[in-house]
Formats: structure tokens, C-alpha cells, sequence
């Protein structure tokens, strides 16, 4: 089971679930990858909706080996995503939201 106050997002996979999260290595491998200097790019991409399956693909893959995972995108081209592409993107979308997400006072201080 995830923890999103750690920042992990489950995605199933051919009826295994994973847990992702975003660690720095991951963010830094998503960068070269992308070509983005910065991955800010990528995140204001999926704020205007304008993100592509290719960035989609690469989040996803980037927040399994941030949990671990030992595979490589092609390994996933054929995978049975549960939800589709639009769980994958969702899932997506949650990685950089909760990468970047700071805990409110009320979070923070119990």
C-alpha cells in the first residue's frame, strides 16, 4: 500500500501492484531522459494538460525504480496497465504532484 504523505502512488501492472515514488536519482534520470534541464518543464506540461504518452511512460518509470523496480520502459510497452492509459496518466500526474508537495502546518504538526 502506498503512502502519499511520502510521496508514493500504486500503479498495477499485469495484476501486480507497485509502488512509485519520485527520488531524486529518479528525478535526475527523468531530466536526461526528457532532455528537460530542469523538470519544471514537465510539470507545467501536465498543469496545461499538454503532457505526452512518451512523458507519461517516462514518469512511470522513473517512480517504479524510485520503489525499486528493476525493469526498463521497454519492459512495459506490452504491460497490462489496470485503468489504461488514463490510470497511467493519473498516476503519473500524482507522482509530480506529490514529488513537489509540501505538508501543510496542520500536516506537519499533528
Amino acid at each position: 500500500m502506498a503512502n502519499p504523505w511520502t510521496g508514493e502512488v500504486t500503479l498495477t501492472i499485469d495484476g501486480t501492484a507497485h509502488v512509485m515514488k519520485l527520488t531524486l536519482g529518479a528525478l535526475a534520470e527523468l531530466e536526461a531522459q526528457l532532455g528537460e534541464d530542469t523538470i519544471i518543464g514537465l510539470v507545467e506540461r501536465f498543469e496545461r494538460g499538454a503532457f505526452s504518452s512518451r512523458d507519461v511512460l517516462a514518469l512511470i518509470v522513473a517512480g517504479l525504480r524510485g520503489g525499486g523496480w528493476q525493469g526498463r520502459a521497454q519492459d512495459l510497452l506490452a504491460a497490462e496497465i489496470t485503468g489504461g492509459p488514463v490510470r497511467a496518466a493519473q498516476a503519473a500526474g500524482q507522482l509530480l504532484s506529490r514529488a513537489f508537495a509540501t505538508p501543510t502546518d496542520s500536516e506537519a504538526h499533528p
